[in-house]
């Protein structure tokens, strides 16, 4: 029989499709060295006992105690990493104020690695713990800073895409924060990709460089060309905002005249890994450019309430093919957890569905079939998000990586209302959806490597 460096027994809740959790009832997961899911054995299987009598002993063996459930780990496809310092600051001040007046002075403050280090720290630890397994990051203009950002993710077992964001453009960004020029930015950039791509080689779980202009307004077309250059010289991620909000969605129309889609592939940074943020104003030639190149949505529920000026039509989108996973966008969005950011991805798309003023008919009031499910939003946080980055990440599936929350529902701070021992997995995994809380994270595991523990007194 086949050897196995780990095995794990539980119950896993993993997406099956975008619209349907599969429920996998007290299986055998057996990892191989790399920490990638090799095979998943159920009860029924004929191997099932043979092993769990040859494992269950052993010091590589795990089982899940009673009212402890295994997730994926969350795939966060937005986070401004140097924002954590401003969470939960000004969110009721128009976006552009609250960049000119907390945004920009806190990401210049990057400059200064020591202050960089303990932020950074601080917002990889407190990610891992809210189950984040995969972070695509916005850094700061910084080559230096940004780097540190990817040794601590690389460090701490977070598996982070990590980009030195370029804003060159001295019409739209202030004097105190920007690249000095666009040549700089563009070497810069090179540079940064070449010293991660160096780093990934000895990162178990991998760590990525990421072409990442700010936004159109804040970049200049010498700098927007040269990165979508350098994302094809070598083969990066790409991310950006697109059309997010009125001003900006305007914007680019009154500089391009056409749509961010548009005029982000023309610089060819629209590719199979390209993730946009936001994306709220997409209409469907947007969305079939999206869905033709590979580019995926990153779809930030709590920051487009703030800042977005409208609710994404995420329902839409998803039918016409496009890629869509879930961002926290810290701190346009306060909350590091993406538990948070499904619930309201739920509550958007039924304020979109059944509308918002009840001065209109109920018929006229939202937009059918705009609504989606916990199911649906689970989704976006697990399978969508790794299939987003194109990466064997989200599910909890054989070729898969071992990303992984464990749930305890029965946490005395937090113990889910769970009274029934035949009550049906699919109540128990709603429940958890909407109603888990830090506290009921026991444990994170990354590309089968222990990455966070929670203390049972936390």
């Amino acid at each position: 029989m086949k050897k196995y460096t780990q095995i794990f027994q539980g119950t896993a809740f993993s997406s099956k499709s975008p619209k349907e959790v599969e429920i996998l009832k007290d299986c055998l997961f057996c990892l191989n060295d790399n920490g990638m899911i090799e095979k998943v054995i159920g009860p029924k299987d004929a191997d099932y006992d043979a092993l769990l009598n040859m494992y269950q002993n052993e010091e590589n063996f795990y089982r899940l105690a009673d009212g402890q459930y295994f997730l994926p780990g969350f795939v966060d496809l937005h986070v401004h990493a140097p924002q954590w310092a401003q969470a939960g600051t000004a969110l009721d001040i128009p976006l552009y104020d609250w960049l000119n007046t907390y945004t920009f002075p806190i990401e210049s403050k990057f400059a200064d690695l020591d202050f960089a280090k303990n932020i950074y720290q601080d917002v990889v630890s407190t990610l891992l713990a809210n189950g984040t397994t995969t972070a695509l990051y916005f850094a700061t203009i910084h080559k230096e800073a940004s780097l540190l950002l990817a040794e601590i993710c690389a460090e701490k077992g977070q598996r982070g895409l990590v980009g030195k964001v370029v804003m060159d453009n001295p019409e739209q960004n202030p004097e105190y924060y920007r690249d000095a020029n666009t040549q700089t930015a563009l070497a810069d950039t090179e540079e940064f990709i070449l010293a991660v791509k160096g780093l990934a080689k000895s990162t178990k779980q991998g760590v990525y460089p990421v072409v990442t202009p700010r936004f159109i307004p804040s970049c200049t077309n010498e700098a927007l060309k040269g990165l979508g250059e350098l994302a094809a010289k070598y083969d990066t991620y790409v991310q950006s905002h697109c059309s997010e909000s009125d001003w900006e969605h305007h914007y680019v129309q009154d500089r391009f005249n056409k749509n961010d889609a548009f005029a982000l592939h023309d610089f060819g940074l629209l590719r199979d890994k390209s993730v946009m943020a936001h994306c709220n104003f997409l209409n469907d030639d947007d969305a079939d450019l999206f869905a033709q190149t590979g580019t995926a949505v990153s779809h930030c529920p709590i920051s487009n309430a703030y800042f977005a000026n409208s609710v994404i039509p995420i329902a839409h989108l998803h039918a016409k093919g496009v890629e869509i996973g879930l961002g926290s966008d810290i701190s346009g969005g306060f909350s590091p957890s993406l538990f948070d950011n499904v619930r309201q991805a739920v509550i958007s798309s039924r304020m979109l569905e059944d509308g918002v003023n009840t001065a209109l008919p109920a018929e006229e009031r939202g937009v059918p079939n705009s609504r989606i499910t916990i199911d649906e939003a689970f989704y976006l946080a697990t399978a969508g998000g790794g299939e987003s980055l194109s990466l064997p990440i989200g599910r909890l599936t054989e070729n898969y990586a071992w990303d992984v929350q464990i749930i305890d529902t029965t946490i005395a701070s937090a113990k889910l209302p769970i009274y029934h021992t035949d009550e049906e997995l699919h109540d128990i995994f709603q429940k958890i959806m909407y109603l888990a809380r830090p506290e009921n994270i026991r444990e994170v595991w990354v590309q089968g490597e222990k990455v966070h523990t929670r203390n049972i007194t936390q």
